[in-house]
C-alpha cells in the first residue's frame, strides 16, 4: 500500500511561499523610508522574490525526478527557513533583498512539489480536481498573509513579518520531517545538464505544454502586476494605513479561494479543459469594470480591489486545470514540467512587477491595460492547447 502525504501537509508545503510573498507586501512603501531608499528599490524585494522563486522551480522539478520529492522538499524548506532568518536581521537593503533571494529559491520547493506529488498519485482529470482543493487551501495564505503583514507592521515593525514566516516555515519543514511520503517510485537513473536540457527541451516543443504554460503564465501577470500597483496605489497615493490594505486583499482572496472550490467540485465532472475555458472568457469583464471605475470614480479601494476581486474567482477556477493540463502533458517528466511552468509563471511575473513600477500614473489604467492583454493572451494560449489535444 503506497502511503500518500495528507492534503493538510500538502496545502502547508505550498502554502510557504505565498505567505513569505505577501505577508510582507504591505510593508513595501514604508520599507522605502526605512532604508532611505527609492519604491523602485523597495519593489526588488517583490521583485527578486518572484525571480527567485522561477529558478528554484526549474531545479526543484528535475532533482525530484532523479533523487525522489521528500528528500528535495526538505532541502528547500530548510533553505527557505535561513533566508527569512537572514531577513530579520537584515542590516541594509542589500542584505535582505540577497535574504529574499534566498527565501525564494528554498519556499518554492512546496509548490512545484506538491503539484509533482499530486500527479504521482492521481489521473489526468482527478488531478484538476485535487489541485482544486489543494490550491484552495493554499489560497488561505494569499488571504490571511497581507492582513497579518500589516497588523505585524503597524504594532511591532516591518520586521515582525519575517517572524511570522520562520515560525510558519520552520513548522512547514518538520510536518514534512514527519509525514511527507516518498510518491517518486520511478525515479530517473541519473541526472546531468544534458538530461535536463533534454526534459526541457521536449517539454516546450509540444504545443499542449506551452499552450498550458502560457495561460498559465498570463494569468500571473495579472496577479503579480496588481501585487506591484496595489500597495503604491493604497498606501502611496491615498494614504491608507498597511492593514487596510491587508483587509481588502483578504477581501478578494476569498474569491480566488471559491474558484478554486469550483475548479475541485466540477474539473473532473467536465472536463478540466472545458472548465479552464470559460474561466479565462470570464477574465475579461474585470478589465471593462477597471475602465469603469477609472471614468466613473476615479481612484478608489473598491475601484482597485472590486475587479480584482472577480479575477480572482476567474483565476481560482483556471489555474488548477491549467498546472494539470500542462505536467499531464509528458507524466514521465511530471516534476521537470512543474517546475518549468513554475519558472515561465514566476520569471513572466517578476518582468510585470518591473514594468508597471515604471508605468504607473497614479490611476487605474496601466492596470486595466495590463488585464486585457494578459487575458487575451490567455485564452489563445488555452485554445492552442485545446486544439492540440483535440487532435
Amino acid at each position: 500500500m503506497t502511503l500518500r502525504p495528507p492534503m493538510w501537509l500538502l496545502i502547508t508545503i505550498s502554502a510557504v511561499g505565498p505567505f513569505s510573498l505577501n505577508a510582507f507586501i504591505p510593508s513595501l512603501p514604508r520599507l522605502a523610508d526605512v532604508f532611505a531608499t527609492d519604491y523602485r528599490t523597495a519593489q526588488l524585494a517583490l521583485t527578486l522574490f518572484l525571480a527567485g522563486i522561477g529558478i528554484g522551480q526549474l531545479i526543484y522539478g528535475p532533482l525530484s525526478d532523479r533523487y525522489g520529492r521528500r528528500p528535495v522538499l526538505l532541502a528547500g524548506l530548510g533553505l527557505g527557513f535561513a533566508g527569512s532568518v537572514v531577513c530579520l536581521f537584515a542590516p541594509t537593503i542589500e542584505v535582505l533583498l540577497a535574504g529574499r533571494v534566498a527565501q525564494a529559491l528554498g519556499s518554492c520547493a512546496g509548490l512545484v512539489l506538491a503539484r509533482a506529488m499530486v500527479r504521482d498519485l492521481y489521473s489526468r482529470d482527478q488531478s484538476a480536481s485535487t489541485l482544486g482543493y489543494v490550491t484552495m487551501g493554499m489560497a488561505m495564505m494569499p488571504m490571511v498573509a497581507p492582513g497579518i503583514g500589516g497588523l505585524l507592521d503597524q504594532t511591532y515593525g516591518w520586521r515582525a513579518s519575517f517572524v511570522a514566516m520562520i515560525a510558519f516555515g520552520g513548522f512547514a519543514f518538520f510536518a514534512a520531517r514527519a509525514r511527507a511520503y516518498e510518491t517518486n517510485h520511478s525515479p530517473l537513473s541519473h541526472i546531468d545538464f544534458a538530461t535536463l536540457t533534454r526534459g526541457w527541451i521536449a517539454l516546450t516543443r509540444s504545443p499542449a505544454f506551452l499552450g498550458y504554460t502560457l495561460a498559465i503564465s498570463f494569468n500571473s501577470i495579472q496577479f503579480f502586476g496588481f501585487l506591484a500597483t496595489a500597495p503604491y496605489l493604497m498606501v502611496g497615493v491615498l494614504g491608507r494605513p498597511p492593514a487596510e490594505y491587508g483587509l481588502w486583499f483578504a477581501f478578494c482572496a476569498i474569491s480566488y479561494a471559491c474558484g478554486n472550490f469550483v475548479a475541485g467540485r466540477w474539473s473532473a465532472k467536465i472536463g478540466l479543459d472545458r472548465l479552464a475555458y470559460w474561466g479565462l472568457l470570464a477574465a475579461l469583464l474585470p478589465c471593462v469594470l477597471l475602465v469603469g471605475m477609472h471614468v466613473t470614480h476615479g481612484l478608489t479601494p473598491l475601484g482597485i480591489f472590486g475587479p480584482f476581486f472577480l479575477l480572482g474567482f476567474s483565476n481560482g477556477a483556471t489555474q488548477p486545470n491549467l498546472i494539470a493540463g500542462a505536467v499531464s502533458v509528458n507524466p514521465a517528466l511530471a516534476g521537470s514540467a512543474s517546475g518549468l511552468l513554475g519558472f515561465t509563471q514566476m520569471v513572466m511575473g517578476a518582468i510585470a512587477t518591473v514594468v508597471m513600477g515604471h508605468s504607473q500614473d497614479d490611476s487605474l489604467l496601466p492596470m486595466a491595460v495590463l488585464f486585457f492583454f494578459c487575458s487575451i493572451g490567455a485564452i489563445a494560449s488555452h485554445r492552442l492547447a485545446m486544439r492540440r489535444h483535440a487532435g
